[in-house]
């Protein structure tokens, strides 16, 4: 007979795609939050669908995952039951915070970090960061390997899939980036993510010791990192970077991480040296740390001479490399990669898994068929080529119209161009007049770790046609007037 069960279920509105998540977070909520107590046996599947409302397999695969995740044990025979060595979780008016992670989650978020979602959806002259142009992409083509893997997968049999990733999808990404960056990796060294983001929270959840681990992070730098290790605990150390890229001597001795952008700074443009990445290496190797080599937007390379990455040079299993595709394909795809060491290979799956347990199969099958077939290097020449052009053409504006109070920072890679200014007028300043005159661009105080970061501004390549850029440029010159004491920012 099963059991009394007075749980109250909110599930979201028919037809939402969320039922399997909202149904999963409300069960297992209610087991660590002690609502549902260690022991209880709970209904059976058939009963447990009936009251809330859903198809036994949504059921099913609810308690299945609640199993895997030690939360409920299913005994054949006897039923399921609420396991007895689940952590609780502290009330909310009690609930204490890592006094690290809180002191410094605070720090950073009181100067949120610019992510392209925040600024306002049109602007005349768009000189967004992060975003890549998707007006060239070829939709058509990825529609038809869509439709084709659709095909596949009905026939496949109904499972949960490898966290690891697809086999075909990580065959190709090493495929991929042993081309266009001479990384040495076998497929079983990647780990499918869901963009740098979470390649990032996961190595977090492996690396960090809360209130114990130190991590260095560039500075002026990609904010998001410091946040996601902020959170789970660690120290965070910003290291101030020069034309060579971060600066080694400067990383505190017992750092145990360290976070870098080495092919394109972020978000200053630096290309770090060779003699830096060697230096950088033998810090690592004799201090113990592990390095997070962050190669988010290589692929496009206007000239000059690649340099070996860190996981390239690597002698040691030292060095973490992640990727994305939301700067080759677009943003919405959510995919990414972490090429790990294999003795953290184990360790990244397991909190992989936990996550969300994998990513989305449909969209890793049709991306490996689009990198094996040839769209992928293709659509990169192709965009290689425009973002150029556009790079060129701002890189002449500047020097025009601007070069008495900008001076742009030669960068041979990447979706940005950034430029410091000079005198006392502040980039800040520069960025919220722009904005009144429909001027999208940043300012580097966006991006600093400590401090106040760079007073310069840094100018996206994929949201503005090169046509459109001299004129943007000479009405942003017009700019150069404003009193410094204007401070207001955008």
């Amino acid at each position: 007979m099963d059991p009394i069960f007075e749980l109250s279920i909110t599930l979201p509105p028919q037809g939402s795609r969320n039922l399997f998540r909202v149904l999963h977070q409300q069960m297992r909520s209610a087991i660590v939050t002690g609502r549902l107590q260690p022991g209880v046996r709970l209904p059976s599947t058939r009963k447990f669908a009936e009251l809330a409302g859903v198809s036994r397999n949504t059921a099913v695969a609810v308690y299945e995952m609640l199993q895997n995740q030690g939360y409920i044990l299913i005994c054949p025979g006897s039923g399921a039951f609420v396991a007895d060595n689940n952590p609780r979780l502290t009330p909310p008016d009690t609930v204490k915070i890592n006094p690290v992670a809180d002191h410094r989650l605070n720090a950073f978020w009181r100067n949120p970090p610019a992510l392209a979602a925040t600024l306002p959806p049109y602007y005349r002259y768009d000189f967004r960061v992060g975003l890549a142009d998707k007006s060239a992409f070829p939709f058509q083509t990825w529609q038809r390997l869509l439709v084709r893997s659709q095909r596949t997968l009905a026939k496949a049999a109904t499972a949960y899939a490898d966290p690891q990733g697809q086999a075909g999808f990580r065959e190709a990404i090493a495929a991929h980036v042993s081309i266009s960056r001479a990384v040495a990796c076998q497929s079983d060294d990647i780990v499918v993510t869901a963009g740098i983001q979470q390649g990032l929270d996961l190595l977090a959840k492996i690396l960090v010791t809360a209130g114990k681990t130190t991590i260095a992070i560039e500075d002026p730098g990609y904010r998001p990192t410091a946040i996601t290790f902020a959170a789970a605990g660690a120290k965070v150390i910003p290291v101030p970077v020069d034309v060579e890229g971060i600066i080694v001597e400067r990383i505190p001795p017992g750092t145990q991480v360290i976070y870098v952008t080495p092919t394109h700074q972020f978000p200053l443009g630096y290309t770090m040296s060779m003699a830096r990445r060697i230096a950088l290496l033998n810090f690592a190797q004799v201090h113990g740390a592990v390095i997070i080599e962050d190669d988010y937007d290589s692929e496009f390379r206007y000239n000059g001479k690649p340099l070996d990455a860190l996981q390239t040079l690597d002698r040691n299993g030292s060095v973490f490399y992640i990727g994305t595709f939301s700067k080759s394909l677009f943003p919405a795809l959510r995919l990414g990669f972490v090429v790990t060491p294999l003795w953290a290979r184990q360790a990244l799956l397991s909190v992989k898994r936990f996550s969300d347990w994998h990513s989305p199969i449909l969209e890793q099958e049709t991306l490996a068929a689009f990198i094996t077939e040839g769209h992928l290097a293709r659509h990169i020449r192709k965009m290689r080529q425009r973002y150029g052009q556009r790079r060129q053409v701002l890189i002449e504006s500047l020097s025009h119209y601007c070069s008495d109070f900008l001076e742009p920072i030669s960068t041979e890679c990447g979706l940005h161009l950034t430029a410091l200014v000079k005198g006392q007028l502040q980039a800040a300043t520069i960025a919220a007049q722009a904005d009144t005159l429909g001027i999208g661009v940043y300012s580097l105080d966006r991006y600093p770790i400590a401090g106040q970061g760079s007073n310069g501004l840094a100018f996206g390549l994929g949201m503005i046609a090169a046509e459109h850029i001299d004129d943007a440029i000479s009405s942003l010159a017009g700019l150069k007037s404003i009193r410094p004491s204007d401070t207001r920012t955008r």
